[in-house]
């Protein structure tokens, strides 16, 4: 380090990584009152849903299981900024929920490399800025590792696992006979643009080559809406150790594929308009370290629906399981073991069995291979980021290390994660007292059904139906015999669940429609009645685009009115959840509006903005001839 620049910091919560687990994590720890430091090696967020990897975020199997908090909130912000599905414009939504949210300090293109341990806890972890050539250490009372690749495991010697276990270890059928260190591999992606003209293939001399359909059975199945995923390489090696390698390869059989699909593929001529749009140059992995919890989550716990006292996020995704052999293995690349959806994840799954201060989140959570090949899935890593988040804030609140929530403060854990959203099957939302009946309040509406708004689950489940229904410019009302203390109202709106809301994988993409889903509830007001019996309006929201409203009020009054105006296309008004709160829990902050040109002069350092010492060129003589 010596010669190098070296700042140090002091954090509650540090969180490695910034996929979309570490993003959710650190925003969640944020929005509970914690100071956070998210410290993540690349220029833009995502990981594997990044514009560098360009993934779609998968996660539940099934109507109405869609994952909503944190993940929810985004896809909708972005439907809303990025109606052509732009990864440019997608990076910058990543960027702003990140940057933008208060108590959240980020450190990008910063490489974690190092750890300071103290009496078996994590005192620092020190990182490598390569953009500003800064070491950076950050102390912090507990850490979480949102890597993928469990990078504070090495330096931090917590307990962690690398590839299949035996059978017999936890008599999980779909595991080979005898362990061993194999894994899913590294995928890079590749995006295809539909045209008007055809489009020639020249490959580079050094891609691999393709010379028949039997080299990629089971794999090409068209062009158009193709996610290449299974362009897939490394879980016969090291993913991590091999990782340039495996880059390297990966790149000369992408190039090798798009000129089999070009020029000797029996359907080439369908692919005759397709021109190349992208290709990736940083592959996406799936697997390496897990990390060993107080429980493992395992093939049986998945298949038994995952009924955990300590559920914090479920999962849903059938368990995939790659060859780890990738393109070199002939026969079908996965094979896909059924899994119930939803199943129960448990909060023993998120922090360490022997680094008290250490939790982790996303791929890396203590599992075992086969139940990784299910809960590696990007949705259900974001919520296992947001409740790692909320744990991390609750147990700092606390001074209390991540084992202590459980199984004391486990129930207030649950409940901050469904105030946030995040629905836990077979747990229901419990309503605030203002609301449930201590007051003696009084729910009345237009419509059908407006105790529906109260009966704590905030999403149609199949056939039954829990959302109010109801006339646009028709209402909701609570009222109360007496004053009562307002500290906010919180309202789920219906953003359309069924629709999993996915960044491309192929273009073109029409750029002229609006995305927001139409059953979004788009203006609307709330009224409050005050001790005299007078309604007035006292908030009007227009253009939302968001499923969860939070919204402060600390008034004193006798009713309190829902009032939808309008929606981005649906006839009538869906809510899910209308509830007065004593307080609200955290909120989901307002993006600041940015400086302008002439406001940045003005505030600019007048000698900065100084003209040049020299306004006319010089004059220069040279000698005849030169």
């Amino acid at each position: 380090m010596n010669g190098l620049r070296q700042i140090e910091h002091r954090f509650d919560v540090c969180v490695v990584g910034g996929g979309m687990a570490g993003m959710c994590a650190a925003i969640a720890a944020a929005r509970h009152g914690a100071k956070v430091c998210l410290v993540h090696d690349r220029p833009v967020f995502g990981g594997n849903a990044s514009s560098e990897v360009r993934m779609w975020i998968c996660g539940a199997h099934g109507q109405d299981n869609k994952e909503a908090g944190i993940l929810e909130e985004i896809q909708l912000d972005n439907l809303y900024r990025n109606p052509s599905l732009n990864y440019s414009i997608w990076d910058s939504v990543l960027y702003g929920k990140a940057a933008f949210q208060p108590g959240l300090t980020l450190l990008l293109n910063a490489s974690c490399a190092d750890a300071t341990m103290h009496r078996g806890r994590i005192a620092a972890v020190h990182a490598w800025q390569l953009t500003t050539q800064t070491w950076h250490s950050i102390e912090a009372g507990l850490f979480i590792d949102c890597s993928g690749d469990s990078i504070l495991a090495p330096l931090t010697g917590a307990h962690c696992r690398w590839g299949r276990e035996s059978a017999a270890e936890f008599d999980e059928d779909i595991e080979p006979p005898r362990a061993d260190h194999r894994t899913m591999g590294n995928s890079i992606l590749i995006q295809l643009r539909r045209t008007d003209h055809p489009h020639p293939c020249i490959p580079p001399k050094w891609a691999w080559r393709f010379e028949k359909p039997e080299d990629l059975a089971y794999r090409i199945n068209g062009v158009q809406g193709a996610n290449f995923w299974w362009l897939e390489l490394g879980g016969i090696d090291d993913t991590i150790a091999d990782a340039e390698r495996l880059r390297d390869d990966l790149l000369k059989a992408a190039w090798g594929v798009w000129d089999y699909i070009k020029n000797r593929a029996p359907e080439r001529d369908k692919a005759a308009n397709w021109a190349l749009e992208w290709m990736g140059a940083l592959p996406g992995k799936r697997e390496n370290r897990r990390y060993e919890g107080p429980h493992i989550l395992t093939q049986n716990d998945i298949t038994a629906g995952g009924e955990f006292d300590d559920i914090i996020a479920y999962g849903g995704w059938t368990m995939d399981d790659h060859h780890p052999a990738g393109l070199l293995y002939p026969d079908k690349p996965t094979i896909f073991h059924d899994a119930p959806s939803p199943y129960g994840i448990p909060y023993r799954c998120l922090y360490s069995i022997n680094v008290p201060n250490l939790m982790f989140a996303g791929r890396n959570i203590s599992t075992t291979h086969a139940a990784l090949s299910s809960t590696r899935v990007m949705a259900t890593c974001a919520m296992l980021g947001q409740a790692a988040g909320t744990a991390a804030a609750i147990a700092t609140r606390h001074a209390v290390d991540p084992a202590a929530l459980y199984p004391d403060r486990i129930e207030a854990l649950q409940h901050a994660l469904m105030d946030d959203d995040q629905w836990l099957p077979g747990l229901m939302r419990p309503i605030d007292p203002l609301t449930a009946g201590a007051e003696g309040a009084t729910l009345t509406g237009d419509g059908d059904e407006p105790r529906r708004v109260l009966d704590g689950l905030d999403r149609d489940r199949g056939d039954e139906r829990h959302a109010w229904t109801g006339p646009l410019g028709g209402c909701l009302e609570l009222t109360w015999p007496r004053p009562v203390d307002i500290g906010g109202v919180r309202m789920v709106f219906d953003s359309d669940l069924r629709n999993d809301k996915r960044m491309p994988c192929s273009y073109p993409q029409r750029g002229d429609r609006c995305l927001v889903p139409a059953t979004l509830i788009r203006g609307y007001r709330i009224e409050l009645r005050d001790g005299q019996g007078r309604w007035q309006t006292i908030h009007r929201g227009q253009d939302n685009t968001q499923r969860l409203i939070k919204l402060p009020i600390q008034r004193r009054g006798t009713g309190l009115r829902l009032v939808p105006e309008s929606t981005w296309g649906a006839a009538e008004a869906r809510v899910f959840a209308f509830e007065a709160m004593q307080r609200l829990g955290a909120l989901i902050p307002e993006f600041p509006e940015g400086p302008t040109l002439t406001h940045l002069r003005q505030t600019a350092d007048p000698e900065d903005l100084a003209p040049p010492p020299c306004t006319q060129r010089p004059t220069v003589t040279r000698p005849h001839g030169a």
